[in-house]
């Protein structure tokens, strides 16, 4: 009996006659490039869906493209790097490639592992997910492949980048706890170790952003930080070392919501309530902030519009390898909840306690 004739498979060529769009329309809204109408995009997602269209993997790699991205991510237990992830894959699939993630475990050597590991495999652009690489190895990675880095300050040449305004960020977090009262307000930073790259990590960006904006409003002297790290763990000691002090703080600013459940753990071990006792504000305003049983008070940086700018981005390196580097700035916003309020005795902020 003879075998049925297979199906012709549908091409990029079959989708822009059935939109009725050029080849190269087509091939923009695969790749999410600028320039493509939103008419176009609805035009060409539409005859996606009717042909069932999917990209051929092996025709692209002969095109010299294996149509996959390598996300390095430095923790996969904090769930603000989820966010990113969620918002590039996002962009990234409906363009028809497939994300593989690498954990690069906060270090330097397990990100150059990662990395190195990823250009073996030939694919066809990285997105670095607050890496702790020197600016060096940085270079030396987007040197050989298209690359984007989210969440770090540093600006070059070779790569593309998305970042969050930390300084306002941090701002959004002081003004908001002086306005409801708080003078005592204290920070838990990631410490950074690496003088030479110090410049350029958020979580040192988002502490000096705290103590510029205690000073401005005239709370120097209040100006306390615990350097431990941006993991729940560094949160409950950032807490126990901070609740040892002369005068313990009335109010703690997290630098990240991982480390503030750290912190709110750590409150309720010694008997003390947020934030009837002690407020408690994190950054990322990452999904369970918004839980009712946690209610987190937190900085909104738009993990999952990061991650979608960072695709575009990499999608538009990948098609033309030498257009000039875009450096994105995220504008921060804070979004108050139940663990933030005035200290007790507060009657108004101008007339907060002088021990608060």
């Amino acid at each position: 009996m003879p075998k049925p004739a297979a199906a012709r498979r549908v091409t990029i060529v079959d989708v822009a006659r059935h939109a009725g769009v050029s080849v190269t329309a087509v091939s923009k809204v695969l790749r999410n490039a600028y320039g493509a109408s939103a008419e176009m995009q609805a035009k060409v997602r539409k005859a996606i869906a009717e042909l069932e269209y999917r990209p051929h993997a092996s025709a692209r790699g002969m095109r010299g493209q294996t149509y996959t991205i390598g996300v390095m991510l430095p923790n996969i237990r904090n769930p603000f790097f989820a966010d990113v992830l969620d918002g590039a894959t996002e962009i990234l699939d409906e363009a028809g490639y497939q994300v593989l993630i690498g954990p690069g475990s906060n270090g330097e050597a397990a990100e150059a592992h990662v990395t190195e590991n990823m250009i073996d495999h030939s694919m066809d652009g990285l997105i670095l997910v607050a890496p702790v690489s020197s600016r060096r190895h940085l270079d030396h990675v987007a040197g050989r492949v298209p690359t984007v880095i989210v969440g770090r300050h540093g600006r070059s040449a070779g790569y593309d980048s998305v970042a969050d305004d930390d300084l306002a960020g941090a701002a959004l977090v002081v003004n908001h706890l002086a306005d409801l009262g708080h003078r005592r307000i204290a920070h838990i930073e990631h410490l950074e170790r690496d003088r030479d790259r110090i410049a350029e990590m958020p979580n040192a960006v988002r502490a000096e952003g705290y103590r510029l904006a205690m000073r401005a409003r005239g709370l120097e002297q209040y100006i306390d930080i615990a350097s431990t790290s941006y993991t729940q763990k560094g949160g409950h000691l950032g807490a126990k070392q901070l609740l040892e002090r002369k005068h313990p703080p009335t109010a703690i600013f997290a630098g990240a919501d991982i480390v503030a459940m750290g912190v709110m753990q750590a409150l309720a071990d010694a008997g003390l309530a947020v934030p009837d006792d002690i407020a408690v504000a994190g950054y990322d305003n990452t999904m369970f902030a918004a839980f009712a049983p946690v209610g987190l008070t937190s900085v909104d940086q738009g993990g999952r519009q990061m991650g979608r700018n960072a695709a575009r981005l990499l999608l538009d390196r990948t098609a033309d390898h030498s257009r000039t580097a875009t450096h994105m700035k995220i504008s921060p916003t804070l979004v108050p909840r139940s663990t933030t309020a005035p200290p007790h005795g507060a009657v108004t902020p101008d007339r907060a306690p002088s021990d608060s």
